[in-house]
């Protein structure tokens, strides 16, 4: 994953329409992460589980890490919308030491090099604001204060806010993009992210599919046959470039929505501007095994049980399409 390597992938594996994904340069030694609800879940765990190669995370409406701990009645009674009883933080940290012993995490001492922006909306009533309190308890204990900002005073919905896309910013609606005029694809890039120049009017770049079920093979557990990858021009033209992963949230996936998350979010046109290529994987919707209707991120394990770590068949399907890119 610390290797800069030249990506030339045959059409089978990345097309959009026509086009063939072009040859890429990617330094993947410092990779970044973000994520809306379930997306954010999920994107605290790839961090967690690869602190050493994951070096940033924008988390809009998680919860902390672990937290339903392998179990769905866990995980309503405690990691959305409301909190029978206060996370056992503690017991979490036990679990991770032992992942840790047991190399199904990074060492923890990897995240204090990494930069974290977490944003909770006023006017959430999906997660619970003790819920995202906890995850940024979590990061406080790994993390120095001036790598960790948290915003918490927004009158926003259950939603990724927007500057101009979007419904009502105080509603939570389908496909949860909020015109808030709140650039929060900007404001976690920007936390992240050193000397980063400012966005592109519109983005300009090309979007390309990526074949999800051939890359990630038997890891692809919930995943859609096909996901994304955002490529700007200066990327395709075989300039060195970074990449950031952004994970959708419950309901929000490519069959239920389109690509409306994957154009509307604003990350495109940061990439733009900042020599990133920014993937998009996809989940698919499942009423029996796995029961997953609403597409979510797998925050409680209906895949497996090291679903957290990172011999979770999710997490391990992401690191194979991020390594397809550097082959």
């Amino acid at each position: 994953m610390k290797k800069l390597c030249t990506l030339i992938i045959a059409s089978l594996v990345f097309s959009c329409h026509a086009s063939r994904l072009p040859k890429l340069t990617l330094d993947t030694s410092a990779v970044t992460v973000s994520g809306v609800s379930s997306g954010a879940y999920m994107a605290s765990q790839l961090h967690i589980a690869h602190s050493d190669w994951v070096k940033g995370a924008g988390l809009i409406a998680g919860g902390p890490y672990y937290c339903a701990q392998n179990s769905l009645m866990t995980a309503l009674a405690q990691c959305v919308n409301k909190r029978e009883s206060a996370d056992d933080l503690q017991q979490i940290n036990q679990q991770l030491s032992q992942w840790q012993q047991q190399g199904k995490v990074a060492k923890l001492s990897h995240l204090s090099s990494s930069k974290v922006w977490l944003l909770h909306g006023s006017e959430d009533e999906k997660i619970h604001a003790a819920v995202t309190n906890d995850l940024v308890k979590q990061y406080q204990q790994w993390l120095p204060s001036t790598q960790l900002h948290y915003v918490d005073d927004k009158p926003f919905a259950h939603h990724f806010p927007t500057l101009n896309i979007g419904s009502d910013c105080r509603q939570s609606e389908s496909p949860f993009l909020g015109l808030c005029q709140y650039d929060a694809a900007g404001k976690m890039l920007s936390f992240m992210l050193a000397d980063i120049n400012a966005p592109t009017g519109k983005a300009t770049g090309n979007v390309y599919q990526v074949s999800q079920q051939v890359v990630a093979d038997t890891a692809a557990a919930g995943l859609a046959k096909n996901g994304y990858v955002y490529v700007p021009k200066d990327c395709a033209s075989g300039k060195q470039c970074q990449l950031h992963i952004s994970f959708h949230g419950c309901n929000q996936n490519a069959e239920a929505v389109g690509r409306s998350y994957v154009d509307g979010v604003g990350l495109n046109r940061w990439a733009d501007s900042n020599h990133l290529v920014v993937l998009y994987p996809q989940t698919t919707s499942s009423n029996i095994n796995p029961f997953n209707p609403q597409g979510c991120w797998d925050w409680w394990g209906y895949t497996n049980q090291d679903y957290a770590t990172n011999a979770g068949l999710q997490t391990k399907a992401v690191v194979s399409l991020v390594e397809s890119l550097t082959k």
